[in-house]
């Protein structure tokens, strides 16, 4: 018997797509991401959705923009029937699983208004975003959170505490044995007091081998969501990793003066964070980056561990293996922390899709550089499962012509990103109402536009600048640019895929065969001469008489 299809479907979070060997780091080496790449095709122009985790995760989940499914920030849920990959997937008979972080919040007033119970089957199905919750792990456990399973693997293990992820996982010790807590940016050059074998990466690879193993006696193809918690803060590494790297490998911030000088006053907002002041100074990078790229090295070795695994079992040969980010971190850049905006340090996301299929022979090893967005994951997944796209929800583009080298005409042009900072201290420090603090993305390769509700616009030349130092969102030599950009995004915002209920093939027919006739509504029609008329162009024979 041939073996079913599967998908491994790997996020780091908050991993920049510039910091893997593969992608030109000059410093940090990533063998076994590299081997990966190798094996498949890596995308070089892929974006989120939503430079945030909570909506470009959902964003990657639903196959929708963020304008269509509604979660703007993280917490936000998806409301109740908002469609899902899991959906799409169970549809088929394949199994969709996490491991790991998906920022999902249960939409409670939702479930509550049609009576179903939040840990009934279908309750789960929808509190969870569509996934089969194997081990979900949000990776951020302050100790007025509910407490993750990893608490209790901590504890088994000797590691006692009143919060085991926070004090051991994520802090480190000084000489006399004081906590430092891995939360403060001062404490980033810190060993995390844990052993690596007992820290976060290396626990979610070995429970995604759990399920996989678990699996093979049930039988049915899965798609498995492996949701690693770092790169994201707390910046802590275990060691060898924490000592892994030092001040001399952090390459030099890719800033200027100017952007300071002449920020647009969305940007300057940012800039003034709190997160953004401290990154911005040589001391934070110092300390932070140097761990940065010990827990991406970390992630690096567990990846040689996990295609082992699979190697030894035989599954390298069905399964389609996706690793990417839910976005990226500006670490120290343009003056920023954290993400948020669009330049391509917070909004472009490392991708690489290996397809094991015959038909994707001659991409291994290639580079596209098609744009891309984060919800062609979905309709990719399904068409590898053999299923139909369900075009009329999905918003994204398969990209299996892509994995074959097929050469396409119809490309998108220009890809969306979307934004809405109401829920943070800019809408206050701006004196924004909360619907109109929206920044919108319109990027066609060259040309970044990002539309401010309120505000002029944004506007970065990538061939001219590819830092994105100067904003020409101001200048007049770049009107057409920014006419041709905002007709897109206009166009774009007119005409989201709203007809979830209703399939494109059932509204073609209504037309085009006529069903409003064929089902004796006969509306406008004049006489009986005109009725046989239409009646004999559809192929209707005449009733008795």
């Amino acid at each position: 018997m041939s073996r079913p299809k599967n998908v491994l479907w790997i996020m780091c979070d908050q991993l920049r797509f510039d910091y893997l060997g593969c992608t030109g780091h000059p410093v940090l080496k990533t063998p076994n991401i590299d081997a990966m790449a190798k094996r498949g095709v890596r995308f070089s122009n892929a974006y989120v959705q939503s430079p945030i985790c909570g909506p470009s995760r959902m964003s990657f989940y639903t196959g929708r923009y963020m304008r269509s499914h509604g979660s703007h920030w993280n917490g936000w849920p998806l409301r109740v029937g908002e469609p899902t990959l899991g959906d799409h997937l169970k549809k088929i008979d394949v199994r969709n699983v996490l491991v790991g972080k998906t920022h999902m919040a249960p939409d409670i007033e939702g479930l509550k208004m049609l009576g179903i119970a939040p840990d009934s089957v279908i309750g789960v199905h929808v509190a969870e975003c569509g996934f089969e919750p194997y081990e979900r792990d949000d990776g951020l456990h302050p100790s007025n959170r509910p407490r993750p399973r990893y608490d209790a693997y901590l504890r088994e293990h000797g590691y006692d505490a009143a919060n085991p992820w926070e004090h051991w996982a994520n802090s480190g010790a000084a000489e006399d044995g004081t906590l430092q807590n891995g939360w403060l940016l001062i404490h980033a050059d810190k060993a995390a007091r844990v052993p690596e074998q007992d820290s976060e990466t290396p626990y979610m690879t070995r429970r995604a081998m759990d399920f996989i193993a678990a699996s093979e006696s049930d039988g049915r193809p899965w798609c498995l969501h492996l949701s690693y918690i770092k790169p994201h803060w707390p910046y802590i590494a275990p060691e060898p990793y924490a000592s892994m790297y030092g001040a001399d490998d952090v390459k030099p911030a890719m800033r200027s003066e100017r952007e300071r000088q002449e920020a647009h006053p969305v940007f300057a907002a940012y800039m003034d964070m709190r997160y953004s002041r401290n990154m911005s100074r040589d001391e934070a990078r110092e300390k932070v980056i140097p761990t940065y790229m010990g827990l991406i090295k970390q992630i690096d070795d567990q990846m040689g561990v996990l295609m082992q695994f699979l190697q030894q079992r035989g599954l390298l040969e069905t399964t389609m293996i996706v690793f990417t980010s839910d976005h990226g971190d500006y670490l120290g850049d343009h003056w920023m922390g954290e993400k948020d905006l669009f330049h391509d340090q917070s909004a472009k996301i490392p991708l690489i899709v290996i397809d094991p299929s015959a038909t994707a022979d001659a991409t291994r090893g290639t580079v596209c550089d098609a744009l891309v967005e984060a919800i062609d994951l979905a309709p990719t997944f399904i068409e590898y499962f053999g299923g139909k796209s369900p075009d009329h929800i999905l918003e994204g583009h398969s990209l299996m012509p892509l994995l074959r080298g097929e050469t396409l005409v119809d490309w998108r042009k220009v890809v969306f990103s979307e934004y809405d900072y109401s829920m943070q201290d800019v809408r206050l420090k701006l004196g924004q109402p909360i619907e109109r603090c929206r920044l919108f993305m319109a990027f066609d390769g060259r040309w970044k536009y990002i539309h401010a509700s309120g505000f002029r616009p944004m506007l970065y030349d990538l061939l001219e600048d590819p830092q994105e130092f100067v904003d020409r969102g101001a200048d007049p030599s770049c009107s057409d640019v920014i006419a041709r950009l905002q007709s897109a995004l206009f166009d774009w915002a007119l005409h989201p895929k709203g007809h979830i209920t209703t399939s494109t093939e059932k509204i073609a027919a209504y037309a085009s065969q006529q069903l409003q006739v064929r089902g004796g509504i006969l509306i406008g029609i004049w006489d009986e001469a005109e009725l046989s008329a239409i009646r004999q162009k559809i192929g209707i024979k005449e009733p008795n008489s």
